[in-house]
């Protein structure tokens, strides 16, 4: 590492400071604290913005648990704060219902058939409706809680996926819709498919407008979490990459589960882990030597709970000190 660079502060306050923000994404590996990140972050958020709303989008969701509240679809304070709101959603329902919503049976199938036709479709058009919900709602900063890396990445490239597959749709649409129309009308039914096409044009819309705003530094900044380990490196290393690929900006990781034990620690396997922390540690710092690395302790309790998480959120903004 250069000897004049200067580290940039070890804190997220930069999220905090910078007004523009409005979407704001948490992901990393399984297991590495995303969800008690994420929760941190959009608590330290509401300090500071008129109105805050929590989205996770993993279909393990996580967020009842941590605050000790059930969330749902629907937009839910979030008990101990008056700006803050949080909302779990099934990122692979929307097609569904969509499908469902069809009244001819008869047209269900066809629907399907040409949705799950193209790989990733069935997920692109999920976000696209997230995505059309959550643009009509009035919050200064969104929170995504994002599913593991993979997900997290296919979600950020669905705006490309969904392109590709409206020109397909409309492509297989025009050959295919006189034979359907056809087909309705021997079978006494209504045909939907321009009503469809409509829903799908609107989806587009939504989507191209919103991947504009996520490649704006801006409006829009990924916070990569990890944890000191190699698998775990190796995979927020492969993220920030394709986090670029995209145009989307990150500046910042949050290193979570980190042991401090004291120098009279007596604990042989505390000591050896902390040194191959250390290692990973000092690797992270040289490799991102232009990002915020916000180091986070092990505790020795679950932080679970509204009193938990904003006594732990205090630690986003404020390094944590360890003991001498």
């Amino acid at each position: 590492m250069d000897e004049e660079f200067e580290p940039l502060p070890a804190t997220l306050q930069n999220v905090l400071d910078q007004d523009s923000l409005r979407w704001i994404f948490v992901g990393g590996k399984g297991g590495v604290g995303k969800t008690t990140t994420s929760c941190s972050l959009a608590s330290q958020l509401a300090k500071v913005r008129d109105s805050v709303l929590l989205i996770s989008t993993d279909p393990a969701h996580n967020l009842s648990d941590a605050f000790g509240q059930k969330f749902s679809k629907t937009p839910t304070l979030v008990n101990g704060y008056t700006n803050l709101y949080a909302m779990e959603i099934d990122p692979t329902g929307s097609i569904q219902e969509m499908i469902e919503s069809s009244q001819e049976s008869g047209m269900q199938s066809h629907l399907q058939d040409m949705a799950f036709a193209i790989p990733g479709v069935d997920e692109a058009m999920s976000f696209a409706e997230v995505m059309k919900l959550v643009k009509s709602m009035d919050y200064s900063s969104i929170v995504f809680d994002t599913a593991p890396t993979g997900h997290t990445l296919r979600f950020l490239s669905f705006p490309t996926v969904l392109e590709k597959a409206l020109g397909k749709l409309a492509q297989f649409g025009g050959k295919m819709g006189p034979m359907l129309q056809s087909m309705s009308g021997m079978m006494g039914m209504a045909p939907n498919q321009e009503d469809m096409f409509q829903k799908l044009e609107s989806m587009r819309a939504t989507i191209q407008e919103v991947n504009a705003q996520f490649q704006d530094p801006d409006k829009t900044t990924f916070v990569c979490v990890c944890i000191s380990e190699f698998l775990s490196l190796y995979e927020t290393e492969r993220m920030i990459q394709e986090l670029t690929s995209f145009h989307i900006d990150t500046h910042n990781i949050v290193v979570n589960q980190l042991l401090y034990p004291p120098k009279t620690s007596s604990c042989e396997h505390c000591g050896v882990r902390a040194k191959m922390q250390a290692k990973y540690l000092e690797q992270i710092h040289e490799l991102y030597e232009d990002f915020h690395i916000v180091k986070m302790p092990l505790l020795t309790k679950e932080i679970r709970g509204v009193d938990s998480i904003k006594e732990f959120s205090e630690l986003l903004t404020h390094p944590y000190q360890p003991p001498q």
